[in-house]
């Protein structure tokens, strides 16, 4: 029953909306026009129901104005994620999708920022071939993008206790719980027929309803002292409480989110608050129902405020929270005590539970390739087809050989020595504490590089890190191509948002441990403008900072950037 007193948007639908509605359940045509070879691209608006099966469709950008000039269509290809809550793979998984990427694909694999595999350069006529090869794999593209709950994350570190475990089993059942009920899917890509002489039943979605959200949804649980997935970036975040050893709940936060426009003020970065504490057996009501809240409240007419944030700040905390428990039918607990300590990866071989290793390698930008002198993507395919644990990707785009025994580890170490793979210990901290999105020359939206051109940006700012003797320091570095937030640029000490080629805004400020968002510090700046500032800023802080003080918490205590008056979030 929608609440009379709170009210969604006014407001003619989006042309999204619109689409949604006349797919029947997702399906649009796309079942006839992945059929046509005439074209290698697809009718816009069922390039909008794709996303809801895994993919976008894409051109790439470095080709595009010689096609152009030749008056061919462009360089049409797909993009294809799959869903694998909390970024954890068997072997023969990791086996399967590097076979792909060399079968279907452009030959490399992207580790995301949501703990999973992205491909590029799928032509059309290969799509389906390729989704069903991931689901002989065990292994799906569902609900991976569109206005739908996306990959569930969790957090990485399978070391630590027990805990951890569990919370992944807890990931999977939300992220399964949580998919849509259409059936399109396995018509589509699957051949999934209808039984002969069964009757018609009217499909109906009882969670999303027939327009499913305004917007994409994100879920992620963290287990402090870890905040790795930056959970409060997250729609709907989970917060691990632990006491004697024993997983009692989690406290929720909600209304985190990443994404802005540049010049719209009604659009910003924003982090999620924690609004109370649930059972563990209480957690699927408590997703289910704020997902609800979304899909009657959000804005459907202005997508660029159709995020589940904006909801929250329109409606208000603490009528969004009344809502909540008033669907629930109960009310949260209060919040219990947590401490984050940082939101990056610990790199290296480390000995954790029932006597099992975890090697944790740096994979700069998460791309899997083989590069000149690297062969990064062999080594991991080889260390594969012996490895009897598993491979779990970071939300940091790294990779954590994990469960390996005692056995297996000797042989994976000789693969590791082998093929040159690393842990990142021969580089600054800064450069293994970076992150970035893909960016051109695949990605729609980029006004800038990032995951091309970031390293090559450390190398430079790498000499002042040496010059002023912080090559050991951590300090957050992340940059996107566009304000969307991929790589979660608002939650990067230093953080670059592409505004045009070669063009950056520039952040400081924000919170090693995920809790503080970044300012804009300068805008529309060049490289040789961001060396000049940086030559400036980290000598003062290598001179200037207190006893383990970190470099977001440096320039807002002595004035580079001034904080918000409630030390959290920042707002253009």
């Amino acid at each position: 029953m929608v609440n009379p007193i709170l009210k969604a948007p006014e407001g003619k639908p989006s042309d999204v909306e619109e689409i949604k509605e006349r797919s029947n359940y997702l399906r649009g045509t796309l079942k006839e026009v992945m059929l046509d070879r005439i074209s290698a691209g697809i009718p816009d608006d069922d390039n909008r129901l794709m996303k809801h099966h895994g993919s976008y469709l894409q051109d790439d950008r470095d080709l595009r104005n010689e096609r152009q000039k030749q008056k061919l269509e462009p360089a049409y290809q797909f993009m294809l994620r799959v869903r694998m809550p909390g970024g954890v793979s068997t072997p023969s998984q990791w086996l399967v999708m590097d076979e792909l990427a060399d079968k279907y694909g452009n030959g490399t694999l992207k580790l995301t920022t949501r703990e999973t595999f992205q491909m590029h350069g799928i032509l059309k006529w290969n799509m389906k071939k390729t989704i069903q090869e991931i689901h002989a794999a065990l292994l799906d593209t569902i609900a991976a993008c569109g206005d739908v709950n996306r990959n569930v994350m969790c957090a990485s570190n399978p070391f630590q206790s027990e805990i951890h475990a569990e919370v992944y089993e807890w990931s999977k059942k939300l992220s399964d719980d949580l998919l849509p009920r259409t059936r399109a899917y396995h018509e589509i890509w699957l051949d999934e027929e209808k039984v002969a002489g069964t009757p018609e039943v009217e499909e109906i979605e009882p969670m999303y309803g027939p327009l499913y959200l305004p917007r994409k949804f994100k879920i992620g649980i963290a287990v402090p002292p870890s905040n790795d997935i930056d959970v409060f970036s997250q729609d709907l975040g989970f917060i691990a409480i632990v006491e004697d050893g024993k997983l009692i709940g989690f406290n929720v936060s909600i209304g985190g989110g990443m994404g802005m426009s540049h010049g719209d003020k009604a659009t910003y970065p924003q982090l999620g608050k924690v609004i109370g504490f649930c059972t563990p057996d209480q957690m699927y009501d408590v997703a289910e129902k704020i997902i609800t809240i979304q899909r009657d409240y959000g804005n459907r007419s202005v997508r660029k405020n159709a995020r589940f944030k904006y909801t929250v700040d329109r409606l208000g905390l603490e009528n969004v929270k009344a809502e909540l428990e008033n669907r629930l039918g109960w009310s949260l607990g209060e919040a219990r005590h947590y401490h984050f300590d940082h939101n990056g990866d610990r790199y290296g071989w480390v000995k954790g539970i029932q006597g099992k290793w975890h090697l944790t390698l740096f994979i700069e930008g998460g791309r899997i390739a083989d590069f000149d002198g690297y062969n990064l993507k062999t080594g991991l395919r080889e260390i594969a087809k012996i490895h009897t644990g598993d491979f779990r990707l970071t939300a940091n785009q790294n990779l954590i050989i994990g469960n390996v025994s005692s056995q297996k580890k000797k042989q994976i170490s000789e693969l590791i020595e082998r093929f040159g793979l690393t842990d990142g210990s021969q580089y600054s901290a800064l450069r293994r504490s970076s992150m970035a999105c893909v960016a051109l020359p695949t990605c729609g939206l980029a006004m800038a590089e990032a995951e091309r051109y970031l390293p090559t940006l450390i190398d430079k700012i790498d000499t002042i890190v040496d010059e002023s003797g912080l090559r050991d320091k951590e300090i957050t570095i992340r940059m996107t191509g566009c304000p969307n937030g991929c790589a979660r640029h608002a939650l990067g000490e230093i953080g670059f948002i592409g505004k045009a080629p070669g063009k950056y805004n520039m952040y400081l400020g924000a919170a090693f441990d995920g809790s503080r968002l970044s300012k804009m510090y300068r805008e529309n700046i060049g490289e040789e403008e961001i060396l000049n500032e940086l030559r400036v800023l980290l000598p003062s802080y290598a001179k200037e900072r207190l006893e383990g003080e970190h470099f977001g918490d440096f320039v807002i205590r002595t004035g580079v950037i001034k904080a918000s008056t409630d030390g959290t979030n920042f707002h253009d």
